[in-house]
Parts: structure tokens; C-alpha cells; sequence
């Protein structure tokens, strides 16, 4: 028996014979599934997962059950007395069977090194991926992964912001992840999710590898379309010049609203909320001078003991740009967005009003949302504008599909996800934004108050509806004037004391 046997003895059992068989079969199957997607084109999350991380942990463990079996069976035979007892394997290279297992594990760790390292560095990439990310945990991640595609960002994977480069923050985001998976399988991650995430990475290391504080000079011009709710669905359009710099390299003045990262001052902050909308404490540090100035809120200013205790938070883009990829649009602004895109008929009477009071109430799921819209629309035109309805029934109705288009873009029931759970810092329309340290009321010891002065960030360049548009040449601008007579209040309160992203 022995002279049949090309291995040696303790290489038949039965440990080792599985063990190959699931390596032999995971091999089969990664190789099988590889071609099979390479073939489609496309990435699949749940495909990729198989490949490169579930079948690698299958054939790894079946390739070990061949040496475990070998010296299972040795560790028997020895003390039964079938073979004699020695301390160690012994290996004589001078016997055939010992020289072909020597070849075959040679062979076999040479190639079980190359298919491991690719196997590897596959499965590295795939993990970084845009498809892991948004779609592995498709409910989930469904308002991030939805919302990132439409950002400006959507050619930026989600790694290159939440983990930027380097093995050092590599593995501590896959360490985090360990919970997410929990969170995940045990359905206990909250909805929404919470935010701002505490442990990103600081955006110097990831922002700034593609935006250059230094370079932040100039202004750009931005338009506003905005519709009233109105029957006529009067359009107001707001013509503005945003001081988007850091100050102007060439004088180094240091103006606009990129001051506050710019590289020759810091900015920091106490906030007092978890989401970091109320904001007591401001100090501005002259790297230059090493002068310092502290503004506290004047109507709530913090104790010593409570600054103190306070997390001292640097300022950079994040407490501005806080959602640069995931941003979800209230019903007023998106409605906006559609009725100038065309995709919407502003002809249709009452439709600004109509589609967001449609969108803003609260539905329990995505289906239950599209009937709602569908049946809230067209039961406020069948009462309301029945003649119209019954003759432009086909514009209403593809105001309808906007309107439903619309909300599965920015507003996701089931994660309870929408734009009042997450507040937009750019600005001070529907959130306090600018407003958290550029209200008025945060004042120095020295009497200095950080300026609320409109046209510090941006200047008015034409406004009004129509052709009956203001317009301005010169660099003050024109003062503001809102839409309706609301008695002077604009002067005194800001946008987001009245508007919430749905109909004032």
C-alpha cells in the first residue's frame, strides 16, 4: 500500500480531502464569478462581495483543513503506534513521497501567494469602492448614495473624502465599519442617520488636496430663480455677486467668504448643540501678530466653566460645506429647479403651491409617498381648478411625475431622511448657516462685533419679477427687497425665521 501512494501516508484522510475539495470548489467559483462579471461590465455589490471577500475566506479556510488533517492523522497514528513517535515531521528528501509533497506544497504556496496577493489587492479597491460604499447596504445608504450621484462630487469616490490616503486611516475606517456591519445586521442604526460625523478626517487631509485655501481669490456670479405661490407662480429672480475669496493676493487684503480658512488667521469655535447650530464662542487668532479676540454671544454668553469644559473646534470647510455630497433639497427649492428647467409648467395655476404642500407632508414609505403626491395633486386641481384640470389634465399630470421624481431624489421615508434632518450651513435661507456667528449679537470685551454686514459676502446685481428687474453696475449693489411687502422684517430677521424649505 505504501509503494501506491505518491504523498506520504498521513496526506489521505479524510480532514485533508474536504479541506481540498472547499478549496478546490472556492477557487472554481471565484474564477467562474470573475469572468462571469467581467463579462457583464458592470460592479455588482453583492457579486463583488462573494468574490473578493466571502470565497477568499472559504478558500483560505479549506487549504488550511489540508495541513490540520495531516497532522491530526500523525498526532493519531503516533499514539495508536502506527508509525513511530518522533517530536517533529520528518521530511527526507531522498524518499519519493516526501520530495512530491514537497513539490506540490511548494507549488502550491507560490501559487496561492498570487492569487492571494491579487485576490488582495482586488478585494483593497473593491472595499473603496463607490459601489461597496452606496449600495452594499442599499437602505441604508440609499440617501448618501442617491444624493452623492447628483452632487458635484459624484466623480469623487466616497474614500477619497470619508478616508483619504494612507494605510493609517484605511484601517481605522475599517475598524469603525466593524459596528456599522453589526448595526446594520441587527437593525439597530438610527434613522436618520446622525450627523456631522465626528470622526472624519480633518479636511485639510482631503478637502484641501484638491481645493487650494491660497488660491481662494475673486467673486462669482450666481443667479436665483425663485416662484411664488401665487396663482400665476410669479417668478422673482435674484441676480448676485458672491465674494467667494480669501482676500486678493496681489494688495493682501483679506476680505470674502473664504476668510475664515484664510492660511494667515484660525477661526475656532464652541459649539453648544450636538449639530453645531448654535454657536456662543468665537475666537479669531492673527497667526501673524499672534494676536487673539474673543466674541461671545452677547444675549447667552458661556461661562469660564463652561468654555473651559467645551471642545475648542478649529474652523474649516466642513462647518460651512457640510453637505458638499449629500445634500437634500427641500420641496420649495427643488420645485424652483424644475419649474425653470422646463419640467414643470409654471402656466399651470397654483402649481408651486400644489406640488410642495404635496412633497412636504409625511409619508410612512416611498410607495405610500408616490400615491399621496399623485392623488394630492390632482384632487387639488379637480376642486380647485376643475375647468383647467379637465382641458391641461396632460401637463398636470407630468407635473405630477416631476413632483414624484423630485422627492425620491431628496426625501426617503423609510431612513426618515430628509432636508430638515440635516441643516445646510451654506448660507441662511431655511437654516441659521452664516448666521450662527454673523447675526449681530457676537461681541468682543473691546466693544468689536463680527460684522453682519450683507454686502461683506455678496452684493445684489439685479432682482425683481420679470422685466421689471432692478438692475446695478456699480460694486455696492442694490439693498434687498423681498418678494412680498413683509413690513421691514427683512432688515431685522433672517431668511431661515420664516422659510423652512416649504411654503412660508
Amino acid at each position: 500500500m505504501e509503494e501506491g501512494r505518491r504523498l506520504p501516508r498521513y496526506a489521505y484522510n479524510w480532514i485533508s480531502a474536504a479541506g481540498a475539495l472547499v478549496a478546490a470548489l472556492a477557487l472554481f467559483a471565484i474564477v467562474f464569478l470573475f469572468i462571469i462579471s467581467m463579462y457583464l461590465g458592470t460592479e455588482n455589490p453583492y457579486l463583488g462581495i462573494l468574490i473578493y471577500l466571502i470565497l477568499p475566506m472559504i478558500l483560505v479556510a479549506g487549504a488550511l483543513l489540508i495541513p490540520i488533517g495531516m497532522y491530526v492523522h500523525w498526532r493519531v497514528w503516533q499514539r495508536t503506534g502506527e508509525v513511530p513517535f518522533m517530536r517533529w515531521p520528518h521530511l527526507d528528501l531522498n524518499i519519493e513521497r516526501h520530495r512530491n509533497a514537497t513539490i506540490v506544497f511548494i507549488l502550491g504556496f507560490m501559487a496561492f501567494t498570487l492569487l492571494g496577493s491579487v485576490g488582495t489587492y482586488q478585494a483593497y479597491h473593491f472595499t473603496e469602492s463607490v459601489t461597496f460604499c452606496g449600495q452594499t447596504c442599499h437602505a441604508v445608504m440609499k440617501p448618501e448614495f442617491t444624493t452623492y450621484q447628483h452632487s458635484p462630487h459624484a466623480r469623487v469616490t466616497c474614500a477619497e473624502c470619508h478616508v483619504g490616503a494612507g494605510a493609517g486611516w484605511y484601517a481605522k475606517s475599517k475598524m469603525q465599519g466593524l459596528y456599522q456591519v453589526y448595526a446594520v445586521t441587527f437593525n439597530v442604526f438610527p434613522r436618520p442617520i446622525p450627523t456631522p460625523i465626528t470622526s472624519l478626517r480633518p479636511a485639510r487631509e482631503t478637502c484641501e488636496q484638491c481645493h487650494w485655501p491660497q488660491k481662494f481669490y475673486g467673486a462669482m456670479q450666481r443667479r436665483f430663480d425663485h416662484y411664488r405661490y401665487d396663482k400665476e407662480n410669479t417668478r422673482w429672480t435674484l441676480n448676485m455677486l458672491l465674494k467667494v475669496g480669501s482676500g486678493n493676493p496681489a494688495t493682501a487684503q483679506e476680505s470674502g467668504i473664504h476668510w475664515h480658512i484664510n492660511p494667515a488667521v484660525t477661526v475656532e469655535y464652541i459649539a453648544r448643540d450636538e449639530k453645531r447650530q448654535d454657536v456662543p464662542w468665537v475666537r479669531v487668532t492673527d497667526k501673524r501678530s499672534g494676536r487673539a479676540e474673543v466674541f461671545q454671544d452677547s444675549a447667552k454668553p458661556l461661562t469660564k466653566e463652561q468654555i473651559a469644559k467645551a471642545e475648542v473646534r478649529k474652523m474649516d470647510c466642513m462647518d460651512c460645506h457640510n453637505r458638499p455630497s449629500h445634500n437634500l433639497f427641500p420641496p420649495d427649492y427643488v420645485m424652483d429647479l424644475e419649474m425653470f428647467a422646463g419640467r414643470v409648467d409654471p402656466s399651470i395655476p397654483q402649481i408651486k403651491l400644489a406640488t410642495v404642500t404635496a412633497m412636504a407632508k409625511d409619508y410612512p414609505t416611498e410607495k405610500a409617498a408616490m400615491e399621496g403626491i399623485e392623488r394630492e395633486i390632482a384632487d387639488f386641481y379637480k376642486k380647485n381648478h376643475a375647468g383647467f384640470y379637465g382641458q391641461k389634465k396632460d401637463l398636470v399630470d407630468k407635473a405630477i411625475k416631476a413632483a414624484q421624481a423630485a422627492f425620491r431624489s431628496n426625501i426617503f421615508p423609510e431612513m426618515k431622511a430628509k432636508w430638515s434632518s440635516y441643516p445646510n450651513d451654506i448660507g441662511h435661507f431655511i437654516f441659521p448657516g452664516c448666521w450662527r456667528c454673523h447675526g449681530g449679537k457676537h461681541k468682543s470685551e473691546g466693544g468689536k462685533i463680527i460684522t453682519h454686514n450683507c454686502d461683506v459676502c455678496h452684493i445684489i446685481l439685479s432682482q425683481g419679477p420679470g422685466p421689471q428687474k432692478e438692475f446695478v453696475s456699480s460694486e455696492q449693489g442694490l439693498p434687498f427687497q423681498h418678494p412680498v411687502n413683509v413690513g421691514g422684517a427683512e432688515k431685522f430677521i433672517g431668511c431661515f425665521n420664516c422659510h423652512k424649505g416649504v411654503k412660508p
